[in-house]
């Protein structure tokens, strides 16, 4: 699905929706790819980029027993992470990544699984977990990518 971006800017911004993403494998590519678009600014609120357990447990406030529990790659963790994202910025919608996107993985949690969060003032946080499969570290980010453009699209116009 090719996402346009400069609609989804658009859209948010005519409904004043303010966006921050909280990222892991994809290492800020959801912010990047936001800020490559103009008019940005006024709607892409900031981006956190959380590799590592400190980075998450630090900045977005997702809890050690909640990593111990579940591991990072998580739809707990994600969905702590977005809604820490929510809480640490000035955003009212936050989306979060985590997964592996290999090479490696283990029978439990295989390369190309990834869990995003969508937190938004008002509603309850969603979660969910894609597995992309073992399409190489690379590909697995782009997927994790677009899927996570779409679901700040399907939170900005449910109707899209």
């Amino acid at each position: 699905m090719s996402i346009d971006l400069a609609q989804l800017i658009a859209q948010a911004r005519s409904k004043g929706i303010t966006i921050a993403t909280a990222e892991s494998c994809t290492g800020g590519l959801i912010a990047a790819a936001l800020t490559e678009t103009p008019g940005s600014s006024i709607v892409f609120d900031r981006g956190f980029v959380t590799y590592s357990n400190a980075a998450k447990q630090d900045m977005l406030g997702v809890k050690n027993t909640t990593l111990t529990q579940y591991g990072a790659v998580s739809e707990a963790v994600a969905q702590e992470m977005a809604e820490g994202a929510l809480n640490a910025s000035s955003a009212t919608l936050a989306v979060s990544v985590t997964g592996i996107a290999g090479p490696g993985g283990s029978e439990f949690k295989p390369e190309g699984r990834v869990c995003f969060g969508l937190a938004q003032d008002g509603h309850k946080t969603r979660v969910e977990t894609q597995d992309f499969g073992p399409l190489g570290r690379s590909n697995v980010r782009k997927a994790a990518l677009a899927h996570g453009l779409d679901l700040l699209w399907q939170a900005i116009d449910p109707k899209r």
